[in-house]
């Protein structure tokens, strides 16, 4: 766990009202009570993840494992038609929704019986997909994940935020950050500027990084310490969104669900590190180590 003290101090923030470490007391204890004898798979939502292209078909695989590994009832993954055979294969547990395309998003989706839906991971960037987000930013009306390609799309969305509704989570690296928002004078700024965000829009952000830091519509701000070195490796983001989108879809607020997805991610990370180490761990084994951290840390 990372000194947040320390932290607040190199930052010029000011360890007050806004700002809180996101811990065990603070999260959403009904996430982890026993589930009902005689619950069925429909209890616990039905999740839409868009995500893949050609040549970025892993980032669909690993999302979708993690969502289904985060107590998902029903996952569905549309994907372009050349990932077909790779998402049957890798997740036969996930149903597959097949685009128009053979290697892009690009097709009108209606979201009406789906509990949530999340898009981005190995998107790509093409005009055909900006169009079929755009689309779906304009006819969806159930809690949503942008993460990754999404986001770099949204940013080429002018007035992006007028298309969001407070049942949205984007979740941003630095550099995603920067082409949504643009650059700021120091951390202590865009901290400031994710509260004010928040709190007007009602959308949370969840900024990643060495501490994660979540911010939500009561203009509070959320500090995940934990989590390892190990974990920055290419697909790391991918499992993340995965892990909000099962937990968003069992009908958790996009708050409670951005707390308990990152706190989960991270502590899944450590226990990924305790068995391989940080300079081996992937992103699989951040899977592979979820349920590991949520019968350890609950």
């Amino acid at each position: 766990m990372k000194d947040f003290n320390y932290f607040i101090q190199t930052n010029g923030l000011n360890n007050g009202t806004f700002y809180q470490v996101i811990d065990k007391q603070s999260l959403d204890k009904t996430f982890f009570q026993p589930r009902n004898e005689f619950a069925h798979k429909g209890n616990f939502g039905h999740g839409l993840l868009i995500a893949g292209s050609y040549g970025k078909g892993g980032a669909s695989v690993l999302s979708a494992k993690a969502a289904l590994r985060s107590g998902l009832g029903l996952l569905t993954v549309h994907i372009p038609t050349l990932l077909y055979n790779i998402m049957q294969t890798s997740v036969p547990e996930a149903m597959v929704s097949i685009d128009g395309s053979d290697k892009f998003f690009t097709q009108n989706i209606n979201t009406d019986k789906y509990s949530a839906v999340a898009i981005g991971p190995g998107l790509d960037t093409k005009e055909e997909t900006k169009q079929a987000l755009l689309h779906l930013l304009n006819t969806n009306k159930k809690p949503l994940i942008i993460d990754a390609d999404g986001l770099n799309l949204l940013s080429q969305i002018p007035d992006f935020e007028s298309l969001l509704h407070k049942d949205t989570i984007l979740t941003p690296h630095p550099k995603e950050f920067e082409r949504l928002f643009g650059k700021f004078p120091s951390y202590k700024d865009k901290l400031e500027f994710m509260r004010n965000f928040s709190a007007q829009t009602g959308v949370t952000i969840v900024l990643k990084g060495g501490i994660t830091a979540v911010s939500v519509q009561t203009g509070d701000i959320f500090f995940n310490t934990t989590g390892n070195a190990g974990m920055a490796t290419a697909g790391s983001g991918d499992v993340l969104t995965g892990i909000l989108l099962g937990i968003l879809a069992q009908g958790f607020s996009a708050q409670e669900t951005a707390k308990l997805g990152v706190y989960l991610h991270a502590a899944a990370g450590d226990s990924a590190k305790t068995n391989v180490g940080e300079v081996s761990l992937i992103a699989s084994d951040i899977i592979k180590y979820l349920p590991n951290a949520i019968m350890q840390n609950f």
